[in-house]
């Protein structure tokens, strides 16, 4: 990708964040109005949930700054690994948010004293519902299109506050109607977080293994290798190596050519094979080629990578 393509990608980022980051702070405004009008401790919580999404909502907008930037002579393979960063860092909050809805509602601290909650303030927990679903659905497309794992779980982050206004509804809907049965928001509560608990998980694994230098899967690889050995000129390969930077992947392998070839057209070959895995690869950014002359033994038994 192009500098303009990299500006270009940084900017939108950007602007999927500032959307999500205000649409958060007018939603939680509502939901504190309303439940303090509406007489629910329900969703007041929630719109403190909501608030928490901002400090996400940041680490998006602060951080593609930084993820962005092309390489340098201190990160000559870039800098695309921050964002791994901030995706594990997105996750982590994730699953600290779930572990907090739990405890709130073993305690029962949910909307269970006080006067009986209002119309107004169901209202708010059903808006929030929509909206926060909406900004999941946006900020995830968005993310996919830009191949952004942090806006991704970004994404996830709001399905988690669209998730916990489900049981503040509930519990001001049963309150409402029969304020004997207002432990309904408790079973909801956790059975929430369960899920939220599991995107965060879905979210920290892949980064982590991003961070750990983990192989691409073994399809890819394969693929990697029958594109190497279809370049004209090149008789096998092998020690093949792959890691991620950020979403994209750093390749290395060693093709063997013609004893033959000048320095000038092995050079020719590595050349091509960089270009044919750059173009035709799985989300390939960098690509390191050595040249072996075939010295007429047996075919080089390829390295999968365990």
């Amino acid at each position: 990708m192009g500098h303009a393509g990299v500006q270009l990608t940084a900017a939108e980022v950007r602007h999927v964040g500032w959307v999500g980051l205000i649409g958060n702070l007018l939603l939680a405004a509502v939901k504190m109005a309303a439940g303090i009008v509406g007489h629910s401790h329900a969703v007041v919580a929630d719109a403190v949930h909501s608030l928490s999404d901002l400090v996400t909502d940041f680490a998006v907008i602060a951080g593609v700054h930084f993820w962005t930037k092309p390489a340098d002579e201190d990160h000559p393979h870039g800098h695309q690994r921050i964002e791994t960063l901030v995706t594990v860092v997105i996750g982590l909050f994730l699953a600290a948010v779930a572990v907090g809805l739990a405890w709130d509602a073993v305690r029962g601290s949910h909307d269970q004293v006080g006067l009986a909650p209002t119309g107004i303030a169901l209202g708010a927990a059903l808006l929030s519902i929509v909206v926060k679903e909406g900004l999941y659905r946006w900020t995830a497309a968005e993310g996919r299109r830009l191949d952004s794992p942090a806006l991704v779980a970004n994404a996830w982050h709001h399905r988690s506050d669209a998730l916990s206004s489900i049981p503040a509804a509930i519990a001001v809907a049963v309150a409402v109607i029969n304020p004997r049965l207002a432990f309904v928001d408790r079973i909801g509560a956790v059975a929430v977080c369960v899920f939220i608990m599991y995107a965060a998980f879905k979210i920290i694994t892949p980064a982590l293994a991003q961070l750990v230098d983990t192989a691409a899967p073994a399809d890819e690889r394969r693929r990697l290798e029958e594109i190497a050995v279809s370049v004209d000129g090149v008789r096998d390969a092998h020690a093949l190596r792959t890691r991620y930077v950020g979403p994209k992947l750093a390749v290395d392998l060693h093709v063997v050519v013609d004893p033959e070839l000048s320095v000038e057209q092995g050079h020719d070959i590595a050349e091509r094979v960089r270009l044919a895995l750059i173009e035709g690869g799985p989300k390939v950014d960098d690509v390191l080629v050595k040249i072996e002359p075939d010295r007429g033994g047996p075919a080089h038994p390829v390295n999968r990578e365990p």
